[in-house]
């Protein structure tokens, strides 16, 4: 990364430079990370560096425990944003500290010193648990989830008689929402969706080719490729929404012919994740439910759901694309109602059961 027998004008800051372009260059070709997580992971190691105001091979456990204390204490930053920033510093440090890349032996030459490892097990936090999202994104309630459903339905009818252009639009999103509720889809993965992307399931003939759906661009662990799962479809009149889409009202849009979307917009393009949570922000809004309910409070609503209706936790979890069942757990949140009809189901085996001792 350094040219030998060049003078530089600047040494600390050209090794500085010099090491984040090689760890890019790690990630990238070898680990084949993407270039917004490469370039968000240096953003945080620049960040720390002007905290300290100190060079990588300066650097202390000392100055990790005092920016930790600022990000938490004044900045009130999530135990999840810490862990992001902590995992940051350590992947640059193992960097930076491998002798196969020989930044420990350049540094000893130029300044004297070498860098260290500053991320511990006993000053980074633990991960205990697969999700921490904010416990106020809760799943959406039936009536909740009927209530926004009907009101998306009603802004096509709104829009169809005046006449407005918005009709197919308002269309498409009503069927979005049903889908990422209906199949338990992540909203990027929702958007990325082709029409070929539904097939049949000789299980479930009354669906029709809507009877399973492949979802190529799951969420992505690791640094690893996109991650694919098959849905099943279990709601048929999730499935009777998209067929009608796909059968009436997507024809009608003009890039359609010209794209493998299954949600095409207007200019031919593929409707984007932020579209989406711009859409329903709006109708939340307009219903006056909580503003911290967002799209893949949906899909917590299909867990709940599906286990309030009886279906096997270890189903559901494979239809989410979870790897733990303590995710799909975390995911769920069943009703009052629902507890007060398990008690009394307990409640009455248990007394009948002393009966009939």
């Amino acid at each position: 990364m350094l040219l030998s027998g060049v003078s530089l004008l600047h040494p600390e800051d050209a090794v500085f430079d010099a090491m984040l372009v090689g760890w890019a260059r790690q990630q990238l070709g070898g680990r084949r990370l993407q270039p917004r997580t490469v370039t968000g992971r240096q953003r945080i190691v620049r960040r720390f560096a002007r905290f300290t105001n100190a060079y990588p091979w300066q650097w202390s456990a000392a100055d990790l425990d005092e920016w930790m204390t600022h990000l938490i204490g004044e900045l009130r930053r999530a135990p999840a944003t810490i862990r992001l920033y902590q995992g940051a510093l350590r992947l640059f440090c193992d960097y930076i500290t491998s002798p196969h890349y020989q930044w420990p032996a350049e540094c000893e030459t130029r300044f004297g010193t070498h860098p260290v490892q500053i991320c511990h097990e006993w000053n980074t936090v633990a991960h205990l648990v697969d999700y921490e999202g904010d416990p106020k994104r809760r799943p959406m309630t039936r009536e909740e989830i009927q209530r926004f459903l009907d009101y998306a339905d009603d802004q096509v009818d709104w829009a169809i008689r005046r006449g407005r252009k918005g009709a197919l639009a308002a269309y498409r999103d009503a069927t979005v929402f049903k889908a990422i509720y209906g199949w338990g889809l992540r909203c990027g993965e929702v958007a990325k969706l082709d029409v070929a992307d539904f097939y049949r399931n000789p299980k479930a003939p009354e669906l029709g080719r809507f009877g399973c759906v492949h979802v190529r661009f799951g969420k992505r662990s690791r640094g690893s490729a996109p991650r694919r799962r098959t849905v099943l479809s279990v709601m048929p009149w999730a499935a009777e929404a998209v067929e009608d889409y796909v059968t009436h009202v997507r024809p009608r849009c003009s890039a359609a012919a010209q794209s493998p979307a299954l949600w095409p917009t207007e200019r031919g393009g593929r409707l984007q994740r932020r579209e989406i949570e711009e859409r329903f922000a709006a109708y939340r809004d307009a219903l006056g439910l909580d503003r911290e309910l967002v799209p893949h409070c949906l899909r917590h609503s299909y867990v709940t759901h599906q286990i309030e209706d009886g279906a096997d936790p270890v189903f559901v979890q494979h239809q989410v694309g979870h790897r733990s069942g303590s995710t799909t757990a975390l995911y769920t949140g069943v009703s009052g109602d629902f507890m007060n009809t398990m008690m009394r189901d307990v409640l009455d085996r248990a007394l009948d059961g002393g009966q009939q001792g």
